[in-house]
């Protein structure tokens, strides 16, 4: 029995790390706009149930989508240095275990929206695909972090046909923010990777984008907030919104000096930093519709 118990504790603990339970920041990165979306489609006041059927769904969503990302480059990841001790790289989990495990989160988040509207129903088989499919662009499209924007964003659409049962032009302009936020900072934390990604042929917006690498994750960060901004106007956000935009963006002016001299630690250190950046919108979101529920008209 002691030996049993080892052996079932090693197992799960390989699959705790093979879909990234003990590094949550990717959860974070795509919780964060989920809950900008919810807050601005429910005025404010969302649902406590519908807050923890996107929370709950969005961890089971991005665990899924790791471990799909794992099986598709476990032929590159062992040649990375930062990857190489991954459960699938590694040869801990193999590719059949991977593939259930992933079918399995995808089913328990799918459950968990069927008390929602057909609408949502819909809109999850597109997250879905998008989830599935995102691994496979750092094949051919020479920036896979606009269409990681649009995958790790759709939990946007979804929160607004979840709160109103449609989704209006104002949810697709906030995934287009997300989309220059997601280049911004997935390009931080593909400068760590990129002389691996060039000796293997992976395409990243850090190895497209050459020596405008750090200008270009300066300008995503700029649209997004410029966005975000237009965003706050038309939803009637008032003062605390737009404080909550100055201190991210004091934020991404921090990250530009980590970022500069493209040295390996402090691009990946920009990049989890990201996370207090869509923690201060979040909450400056959060603090102007309490003090302010009503839309504030110039």
């Amino acid at each position: 029995m002691p030996a049993l118990l080892s052996t079932l504790r090693q197992r799960l603990d390989a699959y705790e790390r093979l879909m990234r339970l003990d590094k949550p920041i990717g959860t974070l990165l795509l919780l964060w706009p989920t809950l900008w979306a919810l807050w601005i489609a429910s005025a404010g006041r969302p649902r406590p149930l519908l807050v923890w059927i996107f929370a709950l769904g969005t961890l089971l969503m991005r665990s899924a989508g790791v471990v799909v990302n794992d099986y598709a480059d476990r032929n590159f990841d062992p040649h990375v240095e930062r990857t190489k001790n991954r459960p699938l790289a590694s040869g801990e989990v193999s590719g059949r275990e991977a593939l259930i495990l992933a079918a399995v989160l995808a089913l328990l988040a799918f459950l968990l929206i069927l008390p929602l509207n057909t609408l949502v129903w819909q809109l999850s088989l597109v997250a879905l695909f998008l989830a599935v499919s995102y691994p496979f662009t750092k094949r051919f499209f020479a920036i896979p972090q606009a269409y990681l924007g649009i995958a790790f964003g759709f939990g946007i659409p979804m929160a607004f046909a979840a709160q109103l049962n449609t989704v209006p032009t104002l949810a697709w302009v906030m995934l287009a923010a997300n989309i220059f936020w997601a280049i911004g900072y997935d390009t931080c934390y593909a400068l760590v990777d990129r002389e691996d990604d060039l000796k293997i042929g992976i395409k990243t917006s850090a190895i497209t984008f050459g020596r405008f690498d750090v200008a270009a994750v300066m300008l995503c960060y700029a649209m997004t907030l410029a966005i975000l901004a237009w965003v706050g106007a038309q939803a009637g956000r008032g003062m605390y919104f737009y404080a909550g935009l100055v201190v991210a963006a004091g934020m991404m002016a921090w990250h530009y000096v980590l970022i500069k001299d493209r040295e390996r630690m402090r691009c990946f250190k920009a990049f989890m930093h990201n996370n207090w950046v869509g923690a201060a919108i979040f909450c400056g979101l959060a603090i102007d519709y309490y003090l302010h529920p009503f839309p504030i008209h110039s």
